[in-house]
């Protein structure tokens, strides 16, 4: 219990009567200091006189019927102790939001050259408590920033109107971070993405490995080579375009030279994507072609293309009434 007798008395007053009052059992400082109103309503003119420093932010003084009686007696206030009275004054106080000083810190790294988009690692961050009225400035008085590694040491100041200032010795680390495309859904092999599937989200450089999707056109109606995991980085090398002719899939082989158009059913001997040059099948001739994938199961004989002759029909193929040479 700390003692207001020992703190108080910056002014005395000199009272020609006595004052009655009454005792406030507990009180809510709104201030930083303790006066005689604090204590007792009614307290006459001198209710302003400050007795010292009230407690810290979130913190509580009482005052006892001995130590209430001699303040009494000392300021002329009518009051006289019945038995176990005592006064609690309590200062209500709260935590400083974490991002108050985050937002210093990013500032100051700016001013050193440190990327603004970084992400902010504090290690062991305990937030200060402040006085719940006061209007708080944080400030950065001294840094040290290391660019490769990202390290930082920084001192903290905390001020405010009504309390005392505070500084805090902060340390961490500032991340570089990169903007990319991830999954919002968990999606299988084959999956061709939608722009509903993705979102954009920041992570950090070092996590990412290789090349990876950071704009949402590089992934759109793109296929998936390995499973998408919501919030994990797509991979460049993951991504396909969509097969459109699946390999060994019955096609439509289409052959354009001279003004004549002339198109056959085959075999697709390999799968691809539109714009992809795969080898086909003719079975009525059992040649194997280069064509151009144009679209669902079909292609486009690619023109001058030497084929490749099979020996015998193929089991159980049926020909085809078009032959392409």
């Amino acid at each position: 219990m700390r003692s207001l007798i020992g703190l108080t008395l910056a002014a005395t007053l000199a009272a020609d009567s006595a004052i009655a009052a009454t005792l406030r059992p507990i009180t809510t400082l709104a201030s930083p200091v303790v006066r005689l109103s604090d204590l007792w309503d009614d307290a006459g003119a001198g209710a302003t006189t400050v007795l010292g420093p009230g407690p810290a932010p979130g913190g509580r003084i009482v005052v006892e019927a001995p130590q209430l009686a001699a303040i009494a007696r000392q300021f002329g206030i009518d009051w006289r102790p019945t038995g176990g009275e005592r006064a609690v004054l309590e200062r209500p106080g709260r935590l400083l939001p974490r991002e108050d000083v985050v937002s210093a810190l990013r500032e100051a790294l700016s001013g050193v050259g440190a990327p603004d988009d970084g992400e902010l690692d504090l290690r062991g961050y305990t937030a200060p408590l402040v006085p719940a009225e006061a209007e708080v400035r944080t400030e950065i008085e001294a840094l040290d920033y290391d660019a490769a590694t990202g390290r930082f040491a920084a001192s903290v100041s905390i001020s405010g109107d009504g309390m005392l200032t505070q500084r805090q010795r902060l340390a961490g680390t500032l991340h570089e971070t990169a903007e990319v495309q991830v999954p919002v859904r968990r999606m299988p092999p084959g999956t061709v993405v939608r722009a509903g599937d993705l979102q954009t989200q920041r992570v950090r450089a070092a996590t990412l490995r290789g090349e990876v999707a950071r704009m949402p056109e590089q992934v759109v109606g793109m296929a998936l080579r390995r499973p998408g995991i919501p919030g994990q980085a797509l991979a460049l090398a993951d991504l396909a375009r969509p097969l459109a002719v699946a390999k060994g899939a019955r096609i439509t082989m289409q052959l354009s030279t001279s003004g004549l158009s002339l198109s056959a059913h085959g075999q697709a001997l390999e799968g691809g994507a539109i714009g992809d040059h795969i080898r086909v099948l003719n079975p009525a001739s059992r040649a194997v072609l280069e064509a151009e994938v144009v679209g669902p199961d079909r292609v486009r004989i690619i023109p001058g293309s030497s084929p490749i002759l099979l020996s015998g029909p193929p089991r159980g193929q049926a020909l085809s009434q078009v032959t392409f040479r």
